[in-house]
């Protein structure tokens, strides 16, 4: 088989691949996580805004999750997606085959995941053909939002709320002990509410301004923690698989106000809260 045939098979077989993989997705009613991330979209949902060049590195092809402009053309494992891309990808194809040197791909960098500038048949046939490492030009954008490789679509939206809570109190800077991190995108926002509550019940109390740090500080102290604390010495997380910390921190919160209002009694305590969801169970517990 010359060059020329190779590069058809191999062609071939990756938009075979692309299709089993695009049905696969859409029969599990998941079809995002088979798009390749755009570069805009991420970047505008972390807000990057510190931009280091980091000149030549080796960067693991698996952990090139998104491309710049191109994400439409190749699906999440840089397997070609549009007929398009027929042309260029064969001729890279074949410069691999003869071992011909290749200039390096051009990479974002943003936490532990990479997106093509610059590159994208390089990356898609490395990847066809097994290659593991690659050349690449980096530059990093830097964000406040933690992020890895296996990011996808769905949890973007997760990035993107963490961000805005991030706006409203810096959590990250005050408590980077506290993982930030829920199973329902909309408690991001819930969370906020509940802290800046907290700060508008402290500035009555002490009669003056209360920064963003002290409410941080004190919610930690008088309310966070001593629930936190509940939930690991009662094990509870091993109740409900799947879940974080501060997902049950804000069930036992938000209960324990429907049970004062049920029972009209504002001595009802988080671990009256936190009981009371136990005995009811998951199912009661996931309509909050």
């Amino acid at each position: 088989m010359d060059l020329g045939e190779q590069a058809d098979a191999d062609f071939s077989r990756a938009r075979r691949k692309a299709f089993l993989r695009r049905i696969g997705s859409y029969l599990r009613n998941d079809p995002g996580s088979n798009r390749l991330l755009s570069f805009d979209e991420v970047k505008q949902a972390l807000g990057a805004v510190e931009q280091v060049y980091l000149g030549m590195r080796t960067v693991p092809v698996e952990k090139i999750v998104g491309s710049v402009g191109r994400h439409r053309d190749f699906d999440r494992a840089f397997l070609p997606s549009k007929a398009g891309t027929e042309s260029r990808w064969k001729k890279i194809d074949e410069m691999m085959h003869r071992a011909e040197e290749l200039p390096p791909v051009c990479l974002y960098k943003i936490g532990d995941a990479y997106f093509v500038q610059d590159g994208n048949h390089r990356v898609s046939v490395a990847r066809q053909l097994g290659v593991e490492m690659i050349d690449a030009e980096v530059t990093e954008l830097r964000s406040r939002v933690p992020v890895d490789s296996p990011l996808t679509a769905e949890s973007l939206l997760h990035k993107l709320e963490y961000r805005r809570l991030l706006e409203r109190l810096p959590v990250d800077r005050v408590l980077p002990e506290i993982k930030v991190e829920f199973s329902d995108v909309s408690d991001y926002r819930r969370l906020a509410t509940y802290v800046e509550a907290h700060g508008f019940r402290l500035s009555q109390l002490w009669r003056r301004h209360v920064s963003p740090e002290e409410v941080l500080k004190d919610w930690y102290e008088y309310s966070y923690a001593p629930i936190a604390d509940m939930i690991r010495e009662d094990r509870i997380l091993e109740a409900f698989p799947g879940r974080s910390e501060l997902d049950l921190y804000l069930w036992i919160v938000h209960h324990r106000e429907r049970l004062v209002v049920e029972t009209r009694d504002e001595t009802v305590t988080p671990e009256t809260a936190k009981d009371d969801i136990l005995k009811k169970g998951r199912r009661r517990l996931g309509r909050k």
